[in-house]
């Protein structure tokens, strides 16, 4: 038997999740909003209480994550807003869309969205209105006082200057930012509603939600073979608070090579991550041999003379690692090490891409982007150190969100440097989905391809639509998670059904993300059993020369030999995090 100390901490190591899932459902009034579905329907008697009760719970699964740094009263006031729309969105698909859908059709998507888009009009028109009165009554009020109006603050949280106090040339320069779109309290029925109509029609139809989704993008001609998107799997989050100086790259992700399966592209990023979190553990041990020292792909770089980057104990909402670093070079070339250790070479057997988020670093007082503690460069500096460090690290696929989209001019001049070598993705930099597509053109900043996010009041018919007009222009789609996460699975089958290029899921971490990456391989091997599964074709674009045809990847990277590749695997180790 074990000892009586043993098996106490055992049972309070099982304890502690329970507790703390228990505290969230009722921090959260999981059981109370339930009851509250169910006493709406009974009433109602719906024939299919299961498909009333999954656009419901798809509704409340719609909440956003709350920022690790965010500050208490920040956090309250997210929570409310994210409680206050939760709570709108199931009262408008209780009343008004439960009565307006009733005897449609699920498989008539477009008539559907249509309809769903018309209600969010009316009650886009009827917010305005009442915002109208509002200030009306505020205009009012404000001339009856005698109150001095307060400076308005600039964008990012700076101080308006004071009277009399002189603005930088570089302040007047740069474009100011575009206004926050504002989020309708409640639209996330709408987008919750159109994909629980869909996945209605992929039941009626007896297909999956991805089958479906390609016949809808297809006028209903299903393609005779379906590639998978491949995989942006985030492995490092870069810390932005003191000690770390590193404020550049929020997240660091690997693409596996499309010559390997999703399987073995999954097991591979899984070992490079194992290996990173040992090197992490042991900061000595962050260097590269000679061998990777005098390669192509590590040629100038002394990393004996680079500070380790700190690893601090910590999942990130991402689903990752969060770590501490003090300069560009420092997460590179930790990835380096690693797969350096395990006989592997980024830019063959692997590939990386990073989410800069510079919308996130301007400081508008300034007018440049604060890269690293104390360090700041204007828009037209961060395109000459893009060019730098791609020229210095070939193996970066992908940066996304290199610039703020305000900034096009230099969106234009990175493309026009870089486009060749790696994929230049808008994320924040475009806008919502309802107001990209502007006269059957895509309203973003010159760029290879978009991330899109299937959330508030998105609708399918939208994404099918956007996608093609997309793939019309030569841009790549990015089928993204929203920053509210759930367990739901249905934003791989939009990514499959869409054809789109990559997905973007975080990291390999945290059961709403895992859950998301077996279905990736769920369908893989389906698509394989029924041989329609077709290897990726990733290709590059030369802006600067337009009339040149697309480059295809592996004229621009060398292609793994073929002893790199393990061989397939029927199941993914018992260490694995995708159960």
């Amino acid at each position: 038997m074990e000892p009586g100390g043993r098996r106490e901490r055992r049972w309070r190591q099982l304890q502690e999740p329970r507790q703390e899932a228990a505290e969230y459902y009722r921090d959260h009034r999981v059981p109370q909003r339930m009851e509250e579905a169910l006493n709406a329907l009974f009433p109602l008697r719906p024939a299919d209480l299961y498909g009333e009760l999954r656009i419901c719970s798809t509704v409340m699964s719609f909440h956003s994550q709350i920022s690790e740094n965010a500050l208490p009263e920040t956090s309250e006031a997210d929570e409310k807003e994210r409680n206050d729309s939760v709570n709108t969105a199931v009262e408008w698909v209780n009343d008004s869309l439960n009565t307006m859908l009733r005897d449609l059709k699920p498989t008539d998507q477009c008539k559907v969205d249509e309809m769903l888009g018309d209600y969010f009009t009316k009650q886009a028109e009827f917010k305005k209105e009442i915002e109208k009165q509002e200030e009306a009554a505020a205009e009012v009020t404000l001339a009856l006082t005698s109150c001095t109006p307060s400076a308005t603050a600039l964008p990012g949280g700076k101080k308006a200057a004071k009277p009399g106090e002189k603005v930088s040339a570089a302040e007047r320069m740069i474009p100011p930012a575009e206004p926050i779109e504002s989020v309708l309290c409640g639209s996330l029925a709408i987008g919750a509603t159109s994909l629980a109509i869909a996945k209605a029609g992929a039941t009626i139809s007896r297909i999956p939600l991805y089958l479906h989704i390609a016949l809808m993008k297809h006028d209903q001609d299903l393609p005779k073979e379906m590639t998978l998107p491949l995989p942006m799997v985030t492995v490092l989050n870069c810390e932005k608070i003191p000690p770390a100086k590193l404020k550049l790259m929020k997240e660091v992700m690997l693409i596996p090579p499309v010559q390997l399966s999703l399987k073995q592209g999954i097991e591979r990023v899984l070992d490079i991550q194992k290996e990173m979190t040992r090197l992490l553990e042991s900061p000595g041990k962050v260097q590269s041999s000679p061998r990777l020292a005098d390669s192509k792909k590590g040629k100038a770089h002394n990393t004996g003379k680079k500070a380790p980057p700190r690893a601090l104990k910590r999942i990130s909402h991402l689903g990752c690692l969060i770590t501490a670093c003090d300069n560009l070079e420092q997460p590179l070339l930790l990835m380096q090490a690693a797969c350096n250790n395990l006989g592997l070479e980024l830019g063959t057997d692997m590939y990386l891409a990073i989410n800069c988020a510079a919308h996130e670093l301007m400081d508008y007082v300034k007018g440049k982007y604060e890269i690293l503690t104390g360090m700041f460069k204007s828009p037209d500096e961060m395109v000459d150190m893009y060019v730098e460090l791609i020229n210095k690290f070939p193996f970066i696929m992908a940066l996304i969100d290199p610039l703020r989209k305000e900034d096009r001019q230099q969106w234009n001049n990175i493309c026009c440097a870089l486009g060749s070598k790696c994929y230049l993705i808008a994320e924040d930099a475009a806008t919502c989905i309802s107001k990209l597509k502007t006269d059957q053109n895509i309203n973003i900043p010159t760029c290879s391809g978009v991330v899109l996010k299937y959330v508030n009041q998105t609708k399918v018919s939208d994404l099918t639509e956007l996608t093609g007009l997309l793939d019309g222009q030569r841009h790549i789609t990015i089928l993204g998670s929203p920053d509210g996460e759930s367990s739901d699975d249905s934003l791989v089958d939009l990514a499959v059904g869409l054809g789109a290029r990559f997905i973007k899921l975080g990291g390999l971490s945290r059961g709403e993300r895992v859950t998301k990456y077996n279905r990736l391989l769920a369908i893989e091997e389906e698509l394989a059993k029924n041989r329609t599964l077709r290897e990726a074709n990733l290709e590059f674009i030369a802006f600067d020369e337009e009339s040149q045809p697309e480059k295809q990847l592996s004229d621009v990277l060398p292609p793994p030999t073929q002893d790199s590749l393990p061989p397939q695997l029927s199941q993914l180790p018992e260490s694995s995090t995708l159960t």
